[in-house]
């Protein structure tokens, strides 16, 4: 499980397996130990960053908070992605 970065008190990371065939480009965050129920991020190619699934129950502003502060983190999350996979970037909004 590759871990990225911290972020504002939460570790963000990939699964070693996103699935097959590989899902678009997304995190996950969690407070302490990555689980299976860790909120999940969708990354779009625009840039932005949106709520795939709220596991961790985080409020709405806590939400806000972190697509904003992911959305800062863009090209290297898909720079991490890409290395990680050894893909080219597919994102949510280009299936």
């Amino acid at each position: 499980m590759p871990s990225l970065f911290k972020l504002l008190g939460y570790k963000v990371y990939f699964w070693s397996n996103e699935g097959q065939p590989l899902e678009p480009v997304h995190v996950h965050i969690s407070k302490s130990n990555p689980s299976a129920n860790a909120t999940k991020f969708w990354v779009y190619s625009d840039g932005t960053v949106h709520l795939a699934s709220n596991g961790s129950k985080l409020s709405s502003k806590e939400i806000r908070n972190l697509e904003r502060a992911l959305q800062a983190h863009f090209d290297e999350i898909v720079f991490q992605w890409e290395n990680y996979f050894r893909v080219i970037a597919i994102f949510k909004d280009q299936l």
